[in-house]
C-alpha cells in the first residue's frame, strides 16, 4: 500500500506573539489541521508563508504566525510554482511555559497527488 502523505517538515511557529493566536488558543489542540498561505506580498520576507487557523465558529481564518524565514524556501517556491494543494499542516506540540515564538510546533506533510 503506497502512502497518501509523506513527512516533509518539523518547525516552530515563527511571530506567534505579533498575531491573533491568543484569539483562538483554547481551540488549538495537537493535531490541529491548519493551513499554509503564501503571502509573497510580506514586505519583510519575500518567501513567507503565513500559518492559519480557519476558525469554523465564527467563519474566519485566523493568522497564527509564520513558517519560520529558514525554513520557508522550498515551501514558497512549491507554492508559487502552484502545489499549494500538496500540503498538510498539523500542530505537533503546543507548550504553553515555553517562550511565545517556541510554544507552538508544526509537522508539514505532502499529500500524494491523484493521478487521473
Amino acid at each position: 500500500m503506497e502512502a497518501k502523505k509523506k513527512y516533509f517538515m518539523d518547525c516552530h511557529l515563527a511571530g506567534r506573539m505579533y498575531h491573533e493566536a491568543d484569539e483562538v488558543w483554547d481551540k488549538l489542540k495537537v493535531g490541529t489541521k491548519v493551513e499554509l498561505v503564501r503571502e509573497a506580498d510580506n514586505r519583510y520576507d519575500p518567501n513567507a508563508v503565513m500559518v492559519c487557523y480557519n476558525d469554523q465558529e465564527n467563519d474566519e481564518q485566523v493568522c497564527l504566525g509564520y513558517v519560520p524565514r529558514n525554513q520557508n524556501n522550498t515551501i514558497a517556491l512549491l507554492m508559487d510554482m502552484g502545489y499549494a494543494d500538496i500540503f498538510e499542516c498539523r500542530i505537533n506540540q503546543i507548550d504553553e511555559r515555553a517562550h511565545p515564538e517556541q510554544q507552538v510546533h508544526l509537522t508539514v506533510k505532502i499529500m500524494k497527488k491523484e493521478v487521473i
